[in-house]
């Protein structure tokens, strides 16, 4: 039998709703933001006659997607716990428009929630559970549904679990997903308000043996173990990417720790180093000075680290497994190795006051960084929080996205209120930005170079506007109405 031609798809949303198979908050960001779909391009990458469609990013509508699924046998999307009820009801259009077309969805939440998202959406044939590279391919070339480990489906009207299927072992054996990225998307659709225009975003390895309660995707899909590719390949891959994206002008390694295996780190980063290349990565705030000075000799510019809080007792209730003091350290020495670092803290963990709030402001402000970026607790279904806000009562029923897409506090405390958690996100940022040392490299870095000029203005008035409370249009482009009312209803505290 001939593979079935695939579409995989990040829906169309609310205007500017970052998702999808690459983001780690689905959410519309307080300036555009796009990552790239790589959970979606390296199942892309197996299956031969597919093809990505990335709605949010090509600002595609609807009706557009509809016209351009046409002649497609399979579609395969990719949901999240925010978006799923938008999700659902594109799923159930391309059902109606292409009554023959299997569809399913992949992601954390149906990963942790299956039987609930096969209900919740009739359109769906199956879910895909763990990790769904192979159990795409295997379905795409056209095994029965029955026969297929690591998915959930619908037969004869009744809900079927499979097998589960084990974690990919030898990383090595996926394909690169660069092909991918060049045959489907334009790359200079993709921005992040830290990284360099254009950019290019993949992993060279799954999993973090990181234990945070918070985190969603070591503790639903990536696992707790890190699995990395050769840095041979890894080289050899980037060594390509260099032909393909002439324009990049920076690469970013989104493992979701890249520095666990420090001596691998290093032979990436010297290879690196010889072809010549810019790059970032994920860091813990634990990386010694010796190797920091020789990421940066090999072309590291920055890297994003997850402080979340400065207050030890927090990142203590988080299983963080971060001292303070560590990770002031290897800030001071990021600073005096020229790595610009952008940070990211989350209010509303279990054990936030308001002091813990100004603490972690305090801290920010004292280690200058870079950059911030200020989340909200997300008690994503799945991970070791939701559990603890479902039998604490901390969850409130309300959807973990507001009516415009853009994050809302879905936890309270006795007391600490989710209007006072949520508060405190434009109060951190109003306070970290407003300082005369942020704004004095703002304006050196824009008097350098025009291009950052531009984009840093048009980002200034996106951040404005989400300060001041007049952010987008709560108009899904979907026009789910239900969405609008109430946000997706899977996230009102039901397992």
């Amino acid at each position: 039998m001939a593979t079935l031609r695939t579409l995989f798809l990040n829906p169309p949303s609310y205007a500017g709703f970052d998702g999808g198979a690459g983001s780690r908050y689905q959410a519309c960001r307080e300036i555009k933001s796009f990552w790239f779909p790589t959970w979606l391009a390296q199942p892309a990458a197996l299956i031969a006659n597919s093809k990505i469609i990335d709605a949010p990013a090509d600002d595609l509508g609807l009706e557009q997607v509809l016209q351009m699924a046409k002649g497609f046998d399979l579609c395969v999307i990719h949901t999240s716990t925010p978006s799923f009820d938008n999700d659902a009801h594109v799923a159930a259009e391309l059902k109606r428009a292409y009554p023959e077309m299997l569809v399913g969805f992949v992601g954390a939440h149906v990963a942790v929630l299956p039987d609930i998202s096969l209900r919740a959406a009739p359109a769906l044939d199956f879910v895909a559970r763990e990790e769904f590279d192979y159990t795409l391919l295997e379905i795409a070339q056209g095994k029965p549904l029955a026969d297929v480990a690591g998915i959930s489906y619908r037969c004869d009207g009744e809900l079927r679990r499979n097998p589960d299927r084990e974690l990919i072992k030898d990383m090595d054996s996926l394909p690169s997903v660069l092909d991918v990225y060049r045959r489907d998307l334009t790359i200079e659709n993709y921005y992040i308000g830290y990284l360099l225009h254009p950019y290019v975003s993949l992993y060279t390895g799954r999993g973090c043996p990181a234990r945070c309660t918070f985190c969603l995707w070591p503790q639903t899909v990536g696992g707790r173990t890190y699995r990395a590719r050769s840095a041979a390949s890894v080289i050899a891959e980037m060594a390509r990417a260099k032909e393909l994206f002439p324009q990049v002008k920076e690469f970013f390694f989104d493992d979701d720790t890249f520095t666990a295996d420090l001596p691998r780190a290093a032979e990436i980063a010297r290879g690196m180093g010889r072809l010549g290349l810019t790059w970032s990565c994920n860091a813990r705030a634990n990386v010694p000075y010796e190797y920091l000075k020789l990421f940066k000799e090999n072309g590291l510019r920055l890297l994003l680290v997850g402080y979340e809080s400065g207050n030890q007792q927090i990142l203590n209730n988080v299983k963080k497994g971060l001292r303070l003091d560590v990770a002031e350290e290897f800030t001071r020495n990021c600073r005096k190795l020229g790595i610009l670092i952008h940070g990211t803290f989350v209010l509303g963990l279990p054990g936030e006051t308001q002091e813990t709030i100004n603490e972690s402001l305090r801290f920010a402000c004292r280690i200058d960084i870079d950059t911030i970026q200020v989340s909200l607790a997300a008690p994503y279904p799945g991970t070791e929080l939701y559990q603890q806000a479902m039998a604490n009562k901390w969850y409130e029923p309300a959807s973990l996205v507001r009516n415009d897409g853009t994050q809302s506090c879905a936890l309270s405390y006795p007391n600490l209120s989710a209007a006072a958690i949520q508060a405190g996100v434009k109060r951190f940022y109003s306070r970290f930005y407003a300082r005369p040392t942020p704004i004095l490299r703002m304006l050196l870095r824009m008097a350098r170079d025009p291009l950052e000029r531009r984009r840093r203005i048009r980002e200034g008035r996106e951040f404005l506007r989400y300060l001041s409370g007049r952010t987008a249009s709560s108009q899904a482009r979907c026009s789910c109405q239900e969405l609008r009312k109430s946000g997706p209803s899977v996230t009102a505290g039901r397992d």
